[in-house]
Order: structure tokens, then C-alpha cells, then sequence
């Protein structure tokens, strides 16, 4: 007995017509009904009552039906179990991400999923959450790591809540500390301090200003315009100071005095995201997991 065997049995079994059948599994008529017969023949009964413009089955034919089908599906399962296990070994993810959770999240989950699946291959796209939502819209994105809440809603987009970071103020050691050297400092603090600050379009950029807004101030830019090494790096030659995600400070922060905000303090709430319509390819699921579960 061949899978093919029975492929062409099920679908005349739901045709109930030996040509419709044969178009259906793109197949020669003849061939399929030989096909037919040498099952038949295998199986000592026949399957079907042929009558001029009438297909029906036998009682053999009801019985094989449900077990032709089941072992169908259970091939085709089998087929897709070992085709995705095949995609860990080959393939690639694309992970989109904000700058700052390149610099403080992921290497060390990057790490751990590239020494499990070598031979996959990470591509990372590094972008402000505006950016990643509609890169992950177009379908240039398997994955991506957001700051909640999104720019703008996408019903279109599955988001699953991450982590939630509290941000920090870095400053150079050798100029005065911010809040006169206390332990922790207020965002009320920061009027009068000059301000390193990202791009247009960055996260912690308009989440910074609208807290400094709130205190009844406009910030004050030293300097403006860098992505998040550059700004660590004017933090560090004394050109301001800057507020920044706490991990970030833990990994980069040889060089700066790093000051937490005095309660309630500044936080930022990242999730990963990926398209409703389109499940993420076997291989961007098991980052997604490994994410999930660092």
C-alpha cells in the first residue's frame, strides 16, 4: 500500500468522480483508476461501485475512508515537524530592535540562541518603535522589540509585554553631579542641566521631554541628534548629561556616574511584536521563546 495509493482513493472517495479525482491530484485519468485497481487488488475488496455517472463506495471503501485520511494527516504532520526542525539547522530570523535594547537586551539572548541554532542566521535592524511597527506592517520584519505604548495602534500587530525598565541619569564623573551629589535625583532636577539628547523619532527621546514638560520646564540640549553610543560618549566627555534605560547603564557604563530617579521615576515598558495575520517562521518563534524566557 503507497500514500499515493490512498491520496487518490480519498479523493475519489470525495469527488465521486474518477476524472474530477484525477484533476484534483494531477494525475492522468488512467493512472489513477490503475492506481485504483492495484489497491484494490492489494487489499483483496473492492472500494468503490462504479456505475455509469455514479461513484459510490463499498462497505470496504467506508471502513478504509477514516483510516486513509488519518494516515494522510499524519504524514503531512510528520512532513511540517521535520521541515521546521530542518529550519532550526538553516535559515534566518529578522529581529528588528531599538538601539538601546540592541546595546543592553540582546546580546546576551543573541549569544545563547546563536550557540543553539549556529546555523541560523540574525539579522537586526536597529529603529526607533514608529519605524520597527511599520517595517513589521510590510512584512520586512519577522520579530521586533518596542517600547510600548505604540506610536500609533495597529490592530494588525500581536504584542506580548517584555520587561518593564526604569531609566536612570548618566553623567560624567568628573563634572558636578546632578541634585547637588544626592543619591537619587527628581526629573524636576534636571531644569537648568544640560542635556544630551537622541534623535527625532527616538523612544526615550520624547519620553524624556514630555517628563521634563510635565515638571513645568523645557530641556535644555548640549547636544542633540546621536544615536545611543554617540550619546554615552558626549555623556562621558562632560558635554551633559542624558537619561537612559538602566540596562544599558549597567553594560556601558564604564566612564559615567550613573544616578537613579527618585520615585515615582521614569519607565518604559518594552514587548516583542509580530503580525496577527502571518505566524512568525518556526525559527523566530524560538526567539521569541528564548526571549520570553531569559
Amino acid at each position: 500500500m503507497q500514500f499515493q495509493q490512498l491520496q487518490y482513493f480519498v479523493a475519489v472517495a470525495e469527488t465521486r468522480h474518477f476524472t474530477r479525482a484525477a484533476e484534483l491530484v494531477h494525475v492522468a485519468q488512467p493512472s489513477l483508476s490503475q492506481q485504483i485497481k492495484s489497491l484494490e487488488r492489494e487489499l483483496g475488496a473492492d472500494l468503490f461501485l462504479r456505475a455509469r455517472g455514479n461513484i459510490t463506495l463499498t462497505d470496504a471503501g467506508e471502513a478504509l475512508l477514516p483510516l486513509a485520511r488519518r494516515i494522510l494527516a499524519d504524514a503531512d504532520t510528520a512532513r511540517q515537524e521535520v521541515q521546521e526542525l530542518a529550519q532550526l539547522r538553516s535559515g534566518r530570523v529578522r529581529l528588528g530592535a531599538t538601539p538601546s535594547l540592541c546595546t543592553g537586551l540582546l546580546p546576551d539572548v543573541l549569544r545563547a540562541f546563536h550557540d543553539r541554532y549556529p546555523g541560523i542566521r540574525l539579522l537586526i535592524e536597529e529603529g526607533g518603535s514608529h519605524d520597527l511597527v511599520r517595517e513589521l506592517a510590510r512584512g520586512a520584519l519577522d520579530l521586533a522589540l518596542v517600547v510600548l505604548p505604540l506610536p500609533t495602534p495597529s490592530p494588525a500587530l500581536t504584542t506580548v509585554e517584555l520587561l518593564r525598565e526604569d531609566l536612570v541619569v548618566v553623567s560624567s564623573p568628573a563634572a558636578p553631579a546632578p541634585g547637588w551629589g544626592r543619591s537619587t535625583v527628581r526629573v524636576s532636577d534636571l531644569e537648568g542641566e544640560r542635556l544630551v539628547m537622541f534623535r527625532h523619532g527616538y523612544d526615550l527621546r520624547e519620553l524624556t521631554v514630555a517628563a521634563c514638560r510635565a515638571e513645568g520646564f523645557e530641556p535644555d540640549f548640549a547636544v542633540e541628534g546621536g544615536e545611543m553610543d554617540a550619546v554615552l560618549g558626549f555623556v562621558r566627555a562632560g558635554l551633559g548629561v542624558a537619561v537612559v534605560p538602566r540596562m544599558v547603564a549597567t553594560r556601558s557604563g564604564r566612564g559615567l556616574r550613573v544616578t537613579p530617579l527618585a520615585r515615582p521615576g521614569l519607565h518604559r515598558t518594552i514587548a516583542l511584536a509580530h503580525r496577527s495575520d502571518v505566524a512568525p517562521p518556526r525559527a523566530a518563534r524560538e526567539l521569541q521563546r528564548m526571549l520570553l524566557e531569559r
